[in-house]
């Protein structure tokens, strides 16, 4: 199989007209980790319901593994793991029984080995020494991870995260993405949703990315800021002045950053040469200079003409 996950002309339309997601076409490779990108609204959720066969469509098709959802859901979705809009969790039961449950509820999970299978996905989350805590009382973060760890009872053809790093600290953001690659290598594709860019440039090899709805483009993480020209960097300890000289020379989107100054890509035409002498002439001294390479960011602001709004 070279695709585990592939849509064509997926649609949803909700009463009242409202269009969450728009005819999208996705194709997510084997084996790869696949980041679902775009900002909160843009129709990643909605989609990923579709998929799990959580709701219908309004028209198109989505194909899971290999077979069509929801007609195949009972056959398909024992192979996949997966954690959306947070997990559903029993605040009474601490965490370990909290995956008890879970795991009960699998019929084809052998009950000699349960708690075996427990134990090894509260360690593999980190919250082995917080198994026996009730779950009403675990943070944000600490219920992500249970909620992961409930995707990973067993293992999985395909792992399905919504937002698996939302209400975690920087550490336990690293051990996620930690996790995230171990699983690959193990052969697990995941497809991972989130509006966090440099989140998805760390973790994934593959993206697509949603605005409004639609889908913007699709590929390697690689490719698909590799036409996408990066913003012009001056180091320097004379910030203010290298400021007012860039926009002087009609540079846009300057911005000040302690002893960096950055703007946007100057023209095609424009020889970066010119542009540092006409900053020395000015009695700027330049530590570093260049342009530096694009981000997924760079490449969506290209693509779409709008900012990536990471709070809304």
């Amino acid at each position: 199989m070279t695709t585990v996950i592939e849509t064509r002309g997926l649609t949803k339309r909700y009463r009242g007209g409202q269009l969450a997601v728009d005819r999208l076409d996705l194709a997510v490779p084997a084996g790869t980790v696949f980041g679902f990108l775009g900002p909160n609204g843009s129709g990643k959720t909605t989609t990923i319901r579709m998929l799990l066969g959580l709701i219908e469509p309004t028209a198109g098709s989505a194909t899971l593994l290999g077979q069509r959802m929801p007609r195949a859901a009972r056959a398909v979705l024992p192979e996949v793991g997966a954690l959306i809009e947070g997990p559903a969790l029993y605040g009474y039961l601490s965490g370990r029984d909290n995956l008890v449950r879970y795991d009960s509820a699998d019929p084809t999970a052998d009950p000699r080995t349960r708690r075996a299978r427990v134990a090894t996905a509260l360690d593999r989350v980190g919250l082995t020494a917080a198994g026996s805590k009730k779950a009403k009382a675990y943070s944000l973060g600490m219920k992500q991870r249970l909620g992961l760890a409930a995707a990973l009872l067993r293992p999985r053809r395909l792992l399905v995260l919504d937002e698996p790093t939302n209400g975690l600290d920087p550490q336990g953001m690293r051990e996620i993405r930690t996790l995230v690659r171990e699983l690959a290598a193990d052969g697990t594709t995941v497809f991972l949703s989130s509006h966090l860019l440099d989140e998805i440039e760390q973790v994934c090899t593959h993206a697509a990315v949603m605005a409004q709805g639609r889908l913007i483009t699709q590929g390697p993480v690689a490719e698909l800021a590799a036409g996408t020209r990066g913003r012009l960097a001056v180091v320097t300890p004379d910030p203010a002045d290298a400021a007012r000289v860039l926009k002087e020379l009609g540079l846009t989107g300057v911005v000040v950053a302690e002893d960096k100054v950055s703007a946007d890509p100057p023209p095609p035409d424009a020889d970066p040469a010119d542009l540092n002498a006409a900053l020395v002439r000015a009695g700027v001294r330049v530590r570093a200079f260049g342009v530096e390479r694009a981000s997924l960011e760079d490449a969506f602001v290209a693509l779409t003409g709008e900012g990536f709004d990471v709070a809304g």
